[in-house]
């Protein structure tokens, strides 16, 4: 059985940004396998949802989202999105150290993500009076990131500014803290643990009892804690992680689908292509770039 991942060697994920613009705004229709997957990353995240519906697992929390949401995912969050109709979001992402002066005016300036759980939630109520104002806000800030007018670095920071200090203004829970996490930290660690070594050995012939036994738990008790976590049960999740790797290979051109099929775990051609189609939307043949002689 392959080795499991030690803490300290599974790593963040690095987002390269620009130095002197560090930020990132993208419109994304429907839901990727890279974010299906779950992942967690070194910079900021807002998602603003443009139209659709469908839901988050955020460090085990489940949020269904729709039209008009706002979400806020901070660099620990381990995270993950499923879509469940016609979905098309915006994402920014952006380094916080971009706010570094401005920090020393306003500490509480990146409360928002730091506070989660406590005084602000991933999901920003939606029936708040605010929420008018943060969409404009982001719709804004879009708009000059995309035209790239003279300034549009200096306008696109200072309505970032703006959209914070709003939600850490007027956002903030009162008295009680919010919902309690349904997963813990260290439960979490177990889980990303998990995930990388599922990650680093996807073609490996995982059962329930091996997943399980890397983090020293019942196979019933591993499956109830890693579907909280990811939203889905370990072994589908095994699914996603080789038909991605699948959908790279093939992509690539280089290699028939019976063999992109073995070297991706699946021992059967039949079921790679069944699963392929369910979960890619289309056929291992359909979706390279380039055909293979021969096959």
């Amino acid at each position: 059985m392959p080795a499991i991942m030690r803490e300290e060697a599974i790593p963040k994920e690095k987002v390269i940004l620009d130095k002197n613009y560090p930020v990132f705004v993208i419109d994304t229709i429907g839901v990727t396998h890279l974010y299906q997957k779950l992942h967690w990353h070194d910079v900021l995240e807002i998602n603003y949802i443009k139209s659709g519906t469908g839901y988050y697992m955020i460090n085990g929390q489940k949020y269904e989202f729709q039209q008009g949401d706002i979400l806020l995912i901070n660099s620990n969050d381990l995270h993950c999105a499923y879509e469940s109709k016609d979905l098309v979001m915006t994402v920014i992402t952006f380094d916080p150290t971009w706010f570094v002066r401005n920090l020393r005016f306003d500490p509480e300036l990146l409360s928002p993500f730091r506070d989660v759980g406590k005084c602000f939630s991933n999901l920003i109520d939606r029936e708040h009076p605010s929420m008018g104002k943060l969409r404009s806000i982001l719709m804004e800030l879009q708009q000059e990131h995309e035209r790239e007018q003279r300034s549009y670095g200096s306008i696109v920071y200072s309505l970032l500014l703006r959209f914070l200090a709003t939600v850490n203004r007027e956002c903030r829970a009162v008295g009680a803290l919010l919902q309690e996490p349904s997963i813990s930290e260290q439960q979490l660690e177990k889980m990303r643990q998990v995930i990388m070594t599922m990650e680093n050995n996807f073609s490996h012939p995982w059962t329930l009892e091996e997943l399980a036994a890397l983090v020293y738990l019942s196979p019933s008790r591993f499956s109830e804690i890693f579907k909280r976590a990811v939203g889905i049960p370990p072994l589908l999740y095994l699914i996603h992680i080789r038909l991605e790797q699948a959908v790279a290979m093939l992509e690539g051109g280089g290699m028939k689908v019976t063999d992109v099929a073995m070297e991706c775990g699946f021992r059967s051609l039949t079921n790679f292509n069944r699963l392929f189609k369910k979960h890619v939307g289309m056929t291992p043949k359909a979706s390279r770039k380039q055909p293979v002689q021969n096959q």
